[in-house]
């Protein structure tokens, strides 16, 4: 045996190397991880968050972030809930916060409305029958990093845990979060501006 146990029961193997670090709260991971994983993506962006709102306040510069990714030819892409969906309403009467859920998505399309339109720049809304797989659910893909929340019963996002994962090869935790990203994506319906 080349490796004591000790040192075994404390070194990652398999897919737990791609678990980097978790929060008991998204609003515990410090707004540097968030900036520097999109400051360091070069070829995908992915937030799959239902509302994305809090990037404008938790990344410096991020509006002129994206616009310049996008225009290097970084894939940027925003999945929303849609402002007005079943789901989004059913949603804000669970949370029952003065911030809801449809203003929350509706700053995000908003501070979209300012960058204007970028060649690699996407918006889509989750598909109605979708909606309620998303919105329990938001993973935020850097290149190879996400981050990942799953919403926990009433909690609004800030107050659910976090996963900072990093992808390892094929069939970890990445993976599958970032396939169910895909497939909401792949069902989503484009933005109309």
């Amino acid at each position: 045996m080349l490796w004591p146990k000790a040192v075994q029961d404390r070194v990652k193997t398999g897919t737990d190397r791609e678990l980097i670090h978790s929060y008991p709260y998204r609003s515990a991971c410090p707004s540097t991880v968030w900036a520097e994983l999109v400051e360091t993506a070069d070829d995908d962006l992915f937030f799959a968050g239902y509302t994305n709102y809090f990037f404008w306040t938790q990344v410096p510069h991020f509006a002129d972030t994206i616009r310049r990714k996008a225009e290097s030819g970084c894939r940027v892409r925003f999945l929303l809930g849609a402002p007005d969906g079943e789901v989004t309403r059913q949603r804000e009467a669970v949370e029952n916060v003065a911030l809801s859920v449809s203003t929350r998505i509706r700053t995000t399309l908003e501070q979209l409305d300012r960058i204007g339109p970028v060649e690699g720049l996407e918006t889509r809304f989750s598909a109605p029958l979708d909606a309620i797989n998303h919105v329990s659910l938001s993973v935020f893909r850097f290149d190879h990093d996400a981050l990942v929340t799953p919403h926990l019963a009433r909690l609004v996002g800030h107050d659910s845990p976090l996963f900072h994962l990093r992808r390892q090869g094929d069939g970890g935790m990445f993976a599958r979060f970032a396939e169910h990203g895909e497939e909401l994506w792949e069902r989503a319906e484009p933005e109309i501006r």
